[in-house]
């Protein structure tokens, strides 16, 4: 059985699982999100691997990184990452990687930039089920009404969040 490393960190927002396996980040997500149980489950499927608490030098420069983040001094990260998911699910989330820090799109936009105007609800399911938050930031889309939705964090944190971005 293969291992994934896992590592808690806790921000004065949140607290996060984050996961590396072979030297790639494949978690980075909520600790305690609804959907935590099902999208371990799938990691570790995809895998073919279990979780086993352990620090290592990837996990360790995630932290810094989303330290630099959450201080305003880092708009972009430099970490290797393993998406684990569908063909449809990695196109949203590769589309989410092209979403500038500060700024917005709606889950239509999101739609629209995959090449599947249709596909609104199916691009926020992807969203929901994305397990690297911040890296991949499901947190800058928003309803066609320019309201904030659904987050796994909780609409505190995205509030938080896009007004962290809209200040550095």
């Amino acid at each position: 059985m293969n291992t994934i490393h896992i590592s808690y960190f806790k921000t004065k927002l949140t607290e996060f699982i984050l996961g590396s396996f072979e030297g790639k980040l494949c978690l980075a997500d909520y600790r305690y999100r609804t959907k935590r149980e099902s999208i371990d489950k799938r990691i570790q499927k995809a895998l073919n691997a279990e979780y086993i608490l352990k620090d290592d030098a990837l996990l360790v420069q995630t932290k810094e990184q989303l330290l630099e983040y959450f201080t305003g001094k880092r708009h972009e990260f430099s970490l290797p990452l393993l998406t684990l998911g569908s063909e449809f699910q990695k196109s949203v989330w590769n589309a989410l990687c092209e979403i500038p820090y500060g700024e917005t799109r709606t889950y239509l936009e999101l739609s629209k930039a995959i090449g599947n105007e249709k596909a609104v609800r199916a691009v926020a399911n992807a969203n929901g089920a994305n397990a690297i938050s911040i890296l991949i930031p499901c947190h800058r889309v928003i309803g066609t009404n320019g309201k904030l939705t659904g987050y796994a964090g909780g609409l505190e944190v995205k509030q938080k969040l896009l007004e962290l971005e809209k200040q550095s």
